[in-house]
């Protein structure tokens, strides 16, 4: 049986058009869904337990997405498991896209869909920055930023071994090597992003603080002696990156020189976000979560 486990704090405006379109085939069974209310202080657990008996609703009372992670799992009945964010809208055809490539294809241990952004009723310069931003190598071939991964149980064991992280998608991303994951684009998420130039630059501020804590991990992880893990788990984690390079956005400019105006924005954003993350970076604090509520409108 597939499980889904969507780990939720405070989602209660935006959790029931992930559900319903969970939900949306006719058929009796489906996909065991466990969502896991952490630390919440609004009607998130009641909203997801008022969409009947397919979805399992689990309350703890600390707001820790990845403690959320561990209990979905003690209470998720089998594999391939999707983690879903709460703030994401995939549909029950898409999960299907999903768990079928992973069954036909034995090399794959993790996969996730093509990604949708709705960029009507955003300020122009996040249009422009996310019209540069999904073009970008890393973005377009990474299983981060998409609030769904789907894992078969080897591939969850890899996840398991991963410590807690801000940047938990692109962690486990990364985890796997470019011939263990794939971004199937039959299946599709709507990720709604920021609506303001500030909550672009607060999301890029969390980017930059978690990307910083992942790098740490990284050189901690390459230090270790190499009889302490295995090099299947190491190499993946070791070895790759997500970051964007000059030569990455000089070869989009190459390819689409109309970008231009997009690219600027897009740098003027990475130097703001760089300059908002050195204090939390200096302090080593990776626990702040500064959210973005303007994508949770409506």
């Amino acid at each position: 049986m597939t499980s889904i486990v969507i780990p939720a704090h405070n989602e209660g405006r935006v959790i029931g058009r992930l559900l319903d379109a969970l939900l949306a085939d006719t058929s009796v069974s489906g996909p065991d869904i466990v969502v896991v209310c952490n630390g919440c202080t609004d009607d998130t657990a009641r909203v997801a337990a008022g969409r009947g008996h397919r979805v399992r609703v689990v309350e703890i009372p600390t707001p820790s997405k990845h403690q959320a992670l561990r209990v979905g799992d003690e209470h998720a009945k089998g594999f391939p498991r999707l983690y879903v964010d709460a703030d994401v809208v995939v549909g029950a055809g898409d999960v299907r896209a999903l768990v079928g490539a992973l069954d036909r294809n034995p090399e794959l241990l993790a996969a996730a869909p093509g990604r949708d952004i709705p960029l009507a009723g955003c300020a122009w310069p996040v249009r422009a920055y996310y019209r540069v931003w999904q073009r970008l190598p890393a973005v377009r071939e990474g299983l981060f930023g998409r609030g769904v991964i789907a894992v078969t149980e080897p591939g969850h064991a890899r996840l398991a071994a991963l410590p807690p992280l801000m940047a938990d998608d692109l962690a486990a991303s990364l985890a796997f090597g470019p011939g263990e994951r794939r971004v199937i684009e039959e299946a599709r998420v709507v990720v709604r992003p920021p609506r303001t130039w500030s909550d672009l630059i607060r999301r890029r501020v969390r980017a930059a603080t978690s990307s910083a804590e992942f790098e740490r991990y990284q050189a901690a992880r390459r230090a270790e002696a190499p009889e302490s893990v295995s090099e299947r788990a190491r190499e993946p984690v070791s070895e790759q990156t997500a970051r964007t390079g000059t030569g990455d956005l000089r070869a989009l400019l190459w390819a689409r020189p109309a970008l231009l105006p997009g690219v600027a924005v897009f740098v003027v954003a990475a130097f703001a976000a760089r300059r908002g993350s050195r204090k939390a970076i200096r302090d080593q604090d990776f626990s702040t979560w500064l959210r973005d509520e303007s994508s949770r409108q409506g």
